[in-house]
């Protein structure tokens, strides 16, 4: 960053950074990785193995072999959070760019466990301390740029237990999003003194297969209409839009946002009855 006649030069291109996402097989995971791409940055990306179609994985990389890589990681365990951090530092020498997108939601969780208490649990590790372990890994091994080399942390949060609570959002599922904003907001109060900038996006009603299975799926087709209709601007959000901000906050223009809890949910965060106000 430079200043000419007084006006500071940042230009928000991000070709050539280092990209780490996880999750970033579909829904909003996936957007990011396209739109990272195009805007001329590496990426890699994570898969849970046995969940996701090895296959495709493969197929996905094969479109871009030199600028991106796939790692598996199942964020219940520290040693695969680990090993997983390590291989794509081998692999890429560095990481700019974190984006913490993982997690597993109140239907998706059930493809660990059939117990709720057990869920609960799993929910808890992945969200929460899933995140908490990878920021503190990306730290530990980027620790003698800070002072240095400009570097983001993006979080997922959510609008429920991010921004707002909602009756009926599952307890685990809200205590987990809400962790995540609580530990963005520590580690930006942590890393003022910087260059790494802290910052968690918290998405509404965001058209993806896991509110799929949480919420439309449940639908008849004139309840799902009806549901889109009561929503913010009477549309869900698509992935691609929430994939928009993290090319801005990946920049050099979200500077000025470090520590900022976004609330990505066209307004259901300021007006969280729209989820079950009747319009008459």
């Amino acid at each position: 960053m430079s200043e000419h006649n007084g006006v500071l030069d940042c230009r928000p291109s991000i070709s050539g950074k280092i990209a780490f996402i996880t999750g970033g097989f579909g829904g909003i995971g996936r957007e990011c990785v396209t739109a990272l791409l195009a805007h001329g940055a590496n990426v890699a990306f994570t898969y849970v193995d046995g969940k996701e179609s090895e296959k495709a994985v493969e197929k996905m990389v094969a479109e871009y072999p030199n600028r991106i890589s796939a790692h598996k990681l199942d964020l219940r365990y520290f040693e695969s959070i680990k090993s997983c951090m390590a291989e794509v530092i081998d692999r890429w020498g560095r990481i700019d760019i974190l984006i913490n997108n993982a997690a597993v939601g109140s239907a998706t969780v059930s493809a660990f466990s059939d117990d709720p208490e057990a869920q609960d649990s799993i929910m808890l590790t992945i969200n929460a301390d899933g995140t908490l372990k990878t920021c503190q890994l990306f730290l530990k091994h980027m620790a003698d740029s800070l002072a240095t080399h400009p570097l983001k942390i993006i979080n997922f949060s959510s609008v429920g237990g991010g921004i707002g609570t909602f009756p009926g959002f599952r307890l685990s599922d809200g205590m987990s999003k809400a962790a995540v904003a609580a530990l963005t907001r520590q580690l930006a109060a942590e890393l003022t003194s910087t260059k790494v900038d802290v910052f968690a996006i918290c998405p509404g009603a965001t058209n993806t297969k896991m509110f799929q299975a949480s919420t439309l799926n449940h639908l008849s087709a004139d309840e799902r209409q009806a549901f889109e209709q009561s929503m913010p601007k009477n549309r869900l959000i698509h992935p691609a839009e929430i994939a928009n901000i993290v090319i801005f906050l990946a920049s050099s223009y979200s500077t000025p946002l470090h520590g900022a809890i976004i609330d990505a949910s066209m307004g259901l965060g300021v007006r969280p009855g729209l989820a079950t106000e009747q319009k008459h």
